[in-house]
């Protein structure tokens, strides 16, 4: 039995998560736990379609267990996302393998990469070049290459390597001592014989937002069945359906509030606050944005805001391991897990993970919350307990 583990979000899962998967599996991999964003994403946003129907899909398409990452941890920068899930996986205590694509897809390159970044992170010149105004990503990327070279300087120019980067180094801040392994990212539209043709998930989305059945040629049947029934029952989400309650909270929040909220720092309150006369959810994000700022960091303060996630949220470790969906084989990671002495709770009821303790009541309080806003945001607004009463997917 040799059990990998995926960091994923699956918005929506497509040909080159499937492709993924089957590498992983060519890699001796005979199960897979997939640790996956819920209703809200790390880039700033609302998931196409809900958590149950995305992890019901993956399943579907492969993956045998499907673990929620909490909403504080989805929300966060790269460095949070990427130690949230390693907590869980470390969690289960029988995780074998790590998995995770690249577009590099050379795992000497990016270990040498998570060298770098932690090298350069403690230069003193990395404080002037924020001073300049550069977002601390690009800042770190400016002194990597002045002082490691273009080559592992340009890895960081890459979304999936910057991750993968995040990764590695998480697994060594929560000292999970498990075998790394890399699959490269094929590029998008190019054709895999018995996978079909691939388009990034932003693409898909975008041919969704356009009403457009194109996207069926770049996601699998099983993902492409779960958004057209979610099409049909009005529960696709858009980031933008909750621009009215966006500009409420903003209207009604103080600066000191804001100041409050994770990745606020630098005076970024003022400029948050001082964006509260706009009159569109598109001009408030343009008016906060900046050459520091990434529009996707602005997305996910807002959110934040929103919801009601605090910086303490993601001080400690997820207390717990909600299941969205699982295989029999799944079953047999949660037995293996049983075994090894997992060192969290796992459970399909977050009514039940929420009588543990104080640590899974708020983590829970936290999650439907979170659940009750993405309800806003699709077409067909949902009730405010869907987590509560939500069926998780059991596949065969």
């Amino acid at each position: 039995m040799k059990i990998s583990g995926i960091i994923c979000e699956y918005n929506p899962f497509h040909n080159g998560h499937l492709y993924h998967i089957e590498q992983t599996r060519k890699n001796g991999a005979t199960h897979i736990v997939a640790v996956m964003s819920g209703n809200f994403v790390q880039r700033g946003d609302v998931a196409v379609i809900n958590k149950f129907e995305r992890a019901k899909a993956a399943v579907q398409c492969g993956v045998d267990l499907v673990i929620e990452l909490p909403v504080a941890y989805s929300l966060s920068a790269a460095e949070t996302f990427a130690k949230g899930a390693m907590f869980i996986l470390k969690g289960l205590g029988c995780v074998d393998e790590l998995s995770f694509g690249s577009e590099c897809g050379d795992l000497s390159l990016l270990t040498a990469a998570v060298k770098a970044s932690y090298a350069c992170a403690k230069m003193p010149e990395l404080e002037d070049l924020l001073k300049l105004g550069n977002s601390y990503p690009k800042a770190l990327q400016i002194l990597v290459r002045q002082n490691y070279g273009d080559e592992i300087g340009q890895l960081f120019s890459y979304p999936n390597n910057t991750l993968a980067i995040e990764y590695l180094k998480a697994m060594i801040s929560v000292k999970l001592k498990i075998q790394p392994f890399t699959v490269q990212r094929r590029e998008p539209r190019e054709g895999i014989a018995n996978i079909g043709r691939l388009a990034s998930a932003s693409l898909i989305r975008q041919l969704m937002e356009n009403q457009s059945d194109d996207f069926d040629d770049f996601v699998p049947d099983a993902s492409a069945d779960a958004i057209s029934a979610c099409a049909a029952t009005g529960m696709v989400a858009r980031f933008e359906n909750l621009e009215r309650v966006m500009l409420y909270k903003l209207r009604t929040s103080t600066v000191e509030e804001i100041a409050a909220l994770p990745e606020v720092a630098q005076g970024l309150e003022n400029k948050i606050y001082n964006a509260r006369n706009e009159t569109s959810l598109e001009s408030m994000l343009l008016a906060i944005k900046s050459k520091r700022y990434s529009m996707a960091r602005i997305r996910r303060i807002l959110l934040a805001m929103l919801i009601g996630i605090r910086p303490e949220d993601t001080q400690t470790p997820p207390p717990y391991g909600r299941i969205l969906a699982l295989s029999e084989r799944g079953r047999d990671i949660l037995s293996a897990a049983k075994s090894a002495g997992t060192t969290l709770p796992f459970a399909t009821s977050l009514s039940k993970l929420a009588e543990i303790n104080e640590s899974c009541r708020v983590c829970s309080d936290l999650e439907a919350r979170a659940t009750a806003v993405y309800g806003l945001a699709q077409r067909s607004i949902k009730p405010a307990d869907a987590d509560y009463k939500a069926q998780i997917g059991m596949v065969k």
